[in-house]
Formats: C-alpha cells, structure tokens, sequence
C-alpha cells in the first residue's frame, strides 16, 4: 500500500554536492517510483532565525513552517537524512525541528499544565539516516551512539513517532564503491519507504 512520506534532507549547506543531497534524491526517486508519494523538504534552502525564548517555542513559527508542518502532519512516515557535525545535529537542522515543534505541533499540554504531554504524531513511523566521517561501528560503540538517541527519544518517541529506525552511514569519504552501496541502501529503504 502507497505511504505518504515526508522527506527531510538535514544538510544545512544547499549546496548540490553534498552527499545527503544524493542520498535524498535516491530515496526520493525509489520511493516514488514504488507509488509512494513524497513531500520533499530541504533544510538548506530554507531562510529562517534561532529560537532564542520560551516564548518563541509556545507561538506558532513563521510562515515559512506552513509547508513543512503540513507535510510532517500528513505523513504516514518521516524520514531524516542529515551529517553528524561536532558529534550532533547540525544546529540549523536542530533549528528547523524547534521551530516545527513549536506552538505544541508535536507535543500539546493539558489545560491546567498536569499530566504528560499528548503525542500529536501518534501513529506515524520515522526513519534517520546519518552519515559521518568517522566509521559507524566507532560512532555506535566508542560514542555511544548518543546524538540520535537523543533525537530518536526526545524529539521523535516523545513525540509519538513508532517505530523509529536509523541507519548510520560511516566513513562517507572512503571510497566511491562505499558510497554506492550507501545510495543503493537508501533506495532500498525509499521503495519499502521505511
């Protein structure tokens, strides 16, 4: 059955050469080709500021957002690809997740503020897709793995998302036969769109 998947490319730089572009577009192709239907959202070419109160996050985000939420509340399945910057999230991207979440998007409090939050993404599935210099099996098991298990729990999970799956493409810059087999992976995922 076709999904509906929002497509995030995390890279920061809109620059056309860098690797998550192609893995975007491979997933993006394969998915559609499978009969998915895709909303793509680029990171990079997006213009938009920090959020820098609390104030800021509890209001709607800019216009700028409309697409992107609407994209993200129609979506059977969201889908990340990003580069691992400093050990983290690129900062942009962290922005762009801010914002989208913001105004109670994700998560919504009760009334009088008691009580956990509501999962305003409940049932939707999320897939990361990570690449990095550094090999994966380093990043897993000398790091810990850390930066997307806390984007996994406490963006995605709180929010709802389930299952949320990932997939850590290290030593990007080793080889062309590496990145081959990085793209066909991914087209792999966008035709099962998972």
């Amino acid at each position: 059955m076709p999904k509906r998947i929002c497509l995030i490319n995390g890279h920061p730089d809109p620059s056309p050469e860098r690797f998550c572009h192609a893995l975007t577009d491979a997933y993006q192709a394969s998915a559609q080709e499978a009969g998915h239907i895709v909303d793509r959202l680029d990171v990079g070419a997006m213009e938009f500021g920090f959020l820098s109160s609390p104030q800021e996050f509890e209001t709607k985000p800019p216009a700028v957002f409309d697409p992107v939420r609407t994209a993200m509340s129609e979506a059977d399945h969201l889908v990340l690809i990003y580069p691992l910057w400093l050990g983290e999230i690129p900062a942009k991207t962290k922005a762009f997740f801010e914002h989208a979440a913001s105004g109670e998007f994700f998560l919504a409090t009760s009334a009088n503020g008691a009580g956990w939050p509501s999962q305003r993404m409940k049932g939707k599935s999320a897939r990361l897709i990570v690449t990095m210099g550094m090999p994966g099996f380093a990043y897993k098991l000398i790091f810990g793995a850390h930066s997307l298990k806390a984007l996994e729990a406490g963006l995605l999970k709180i929010s709802g998302f389930k299952p949320v799956r990932h997939t850590v493409f290290g030593g990007v810059q080793i080889s062309e036969k590496s990145r081959l087999s990085m793209l066909e992976k991914t087209r792999t995922l966008g035709r099962a769109a998972r």
